[in-house]
């Protein structure tokens, strides 16, 4: 199903497939997982498997009945490129956002390497942006140089949990950048030099740049309830997207 989400970057999450499984330091502590064994208990449907990967074909044309423009996370509680999807399962997702230029798809991975495979030779859909996940140095960045060879519109990186200081990140060919801190009762902290680190190169490199929240732990070391630690970098806050797009609580511009 289709459902309004608190992620502040995205308006709607669309997962026509469920599950997944921990492939990087960054899936130490999914929060997909956690919610698919709450929503199993809940008896949900989608979830009689708990976490592991469902594909859900009755979900494909959810976004063909909403005629408001919208921006879609999708597959927020699984991985599209997960080895266990079927290209031909990628590819019926693909002919649905092509057949729905009215919105806006997100697609995040931690799988880069299968999806730059999967890519080679196609061109996205001009509505659907590619994103990987970028936790730390080993596992993160090499995924970038994976994405940056994906012919999209929009090419984004998500870099939560930020686990360490990245030191010199080549933004060469991508357009938005999303920090953040991990939240949840296992949180890992992020210092504010590291995320500092990563909003003044975008600034120099003329990159979009948005801090999405502290999470568990505060900028002065403090662990509570991440809506307490706000989500104030450097004394503001950063809402930076891509050009014709707003997220949060206005209205998605992009046609």
């Amino acid at each position: 199903m289709s459902n309004k989400t608190k992620i502040e970057w995205t308006e709607q999450t669309w997962n026509p497939a469920t599950g997944c499984t921990k492939v990087s330091p960054g899936c130490a502590h999914c929060y997909a997982e956690g919610m698919a064994r709450r929503l199993q208990a809940m008896g949900v449907k989608g979830y009689e498997n708990g976490f592991g990967l469902t594909l859900l074909p009755d979900r494909l044309n959810e976004p063909l009945k909403r005629k408001r423009p919208t921006v879609y996370f999708v597959n927020s509680m699984s991985d599209l490129f997960h080895e266990e999807i079927p290209d031909d399962y990628i590819k019926d997702i693909f002919r649905v956002i092509e057949q729905a230029p009215q919105h806006t798809f997100q697609v995040l991975t931690k799988r880069a390497e299968r999806m730059a495979d999967f890519m080679r030779g196609r061109r996205a859909p001009s509505n659907a942006w590619f994103g990987v996940t970028v936790e730390n140095r080993a596992h993160g960045l090499p995924r970038i140089d994976q994405l940056r060879s994906v012919e999209a519109r929009i090419r984004f990186l998500s870099v939560e949990p930020l686990l360490e200081d990245l030191g010199d990140v080549d933004l060469t060919r991508i357009h938005w950048v999303i920090v953040g801190g991990e939240s949840g009762p296992l949180a890992r902290p992020m210092q504010p030099q590291w995320a500092s680190n990563i909003r003044r190169q975008c600034d120099v490199q003329k990159v979009a740049f948005f801090f999405k929240q502290w999470g568990g732990w505060g900028p002065d070391g403090e662990k509570r309830a991440k809506k307490n630690n706000g989500r104030m970098l450097d004394g503001r806050t950063w809402d930076g997207v891509p050009e014709g797009l707003i997220v949060g609580d206005e209205k998605n511009l992009l046609a």
